[in-house]
């Protein structure tokens, strides 16, 4: 039995994430500043520690004073686009700390293999129409936000560990991941959450904000998706940088239109001011393809999946509001 260590268990892609390796017969270890906030967390140990801490990352590290056979490192300071434009201190400072901190607790303890959670924010501004990057085409680099240049700092510390530690690393540059057990609200969720919990809260034939016009286009990932990318390149010979996502283009006004269908809702759309990011964001995924791996749902089954569950928060919410019971 593999003795694995997830860092950032507490966060939606973690809880998930812990869930799937321990459905494949891993020992798992969760470590999180804070446990998942929906449900318990399937690890067979859960580790409330700050990785900020060098100590912390050092007592993560050890198993029964044996090292773990992998580490997952997703443990980050990040949030949707209103969050990575408005807390950009906190965002370099405490994921380059946990960063830092973790790969060099890794090589310490002589763990074998190494995954380190990188982002799409790597890459520069795309237009519409603009042709898919590939993982080269994030250098000469010319990330849109600072999440995105932290999170290409923290690639190049884990890849100089791996060519002077012999650590194995491997990398993902997620795109925006969605599905149930995530944040919904309070201004860190993404883009397909706060669409769903505002179409949850609209009335039929309603109304709803979006920032911009609309036509920002983004590729999507359902979360088990992205759990079985992460999982299989970790068993990969692949030592570069990878991405994991759909060439699926959706545009906000697809978005919302998409989560109004599954809603059976009528929404209208008020479009207003506020932070839309890049114009486009689309990257080839044949690096992880050429491993056999494909996603398995498209955009729209996603949202399928996530809408009933966010509908129902909002629901709890607002019945916990009125009296009428806890929050879910």
């Amino acid at each position: 039995m593999k003795r694995v260590i997830v860092c950032g268990a507490g966060g939606f892609i973690g809880y998930h994430l812990t869930g799937f390796l321990k459905e494949r017969g891993y020992w798992v270890r969760g470590v999180d500043i804070k446990e998942p906030e929906f449900a318990p967390s399937p690890a067979d140990e859960f580790l409330l520690l700050d990785l900020r801490e060098p100590e912390n990352c050092r007592r993560a590290m050890s198993i029964d004073g044996a090292r773990p056979d992998e580490v997952y490192q997703l443990a980050a300071d990040m949030g949707g686009m209103g969050f990575i434009h408005s807390a950009e201190c906190e965002i370099m400072t405490n994921s380059a700390l946990i960063n830092i901190h973790m790969i060099n607790a890794a090589a310490d303890a002589g763990v074998r293999r190494y995954f380190f959670s990188s982002s799409a924010c790597v890459y520069r501004d795309q237009g519409i129409g603009d042709v898919y990057l590939t993982e080269e085409d994030a250098y000469p680099a010319l990330p849109d936000n600072e999440y995105g240049w932290e999170k290409l700092y923290a690639e190049r510390m884990a890849l100089t560990f791996a060519r002077n530690s012999g650590i194995e690393v491997r990398i993902a540059r997620f795109q925006n991941c969605f599905g149930p057990f995530g944040t919904w609200q309070g201004g860190r969720e993404k883009a397909p959450a706060a669409i769903c919990r505002k179409v949850a809260m609209a009335d039929d034939a309603g109304e709803i904000e979006v920032w911009g016009d609309g036509s920002a286009l983004r590729c999507y990932i359902y979360v088990e998706d992205l759990c079985a990318g992460i999982y299989t390149l970790m068993q990969s010979d692949l030592r570069e940088p990878t991405n994991i996502g759909t060439e699926e283009l959706v545009s906000v006004n697809g978005l919302v239109e998409t989560v109004a269908s599954v809603s059976g809702k009528e929404i209208r759309i008020r479009h207003v001011e506020g932070p839309v990011g890049v114009l486009a964001r689309y990257h080839t995924v044949d690096r992880i393809r050429s491993t056999g791996w494909e996603p398995r749902y498209s955009f729209e089954e996603g949202i399928r999946r996530t809408y009933p569950w966010i509908e129902e928060q909002v629901r709890s919410a607002a019945g916990a509001a009125a009296g009428d019971g806890p929050t879910g």
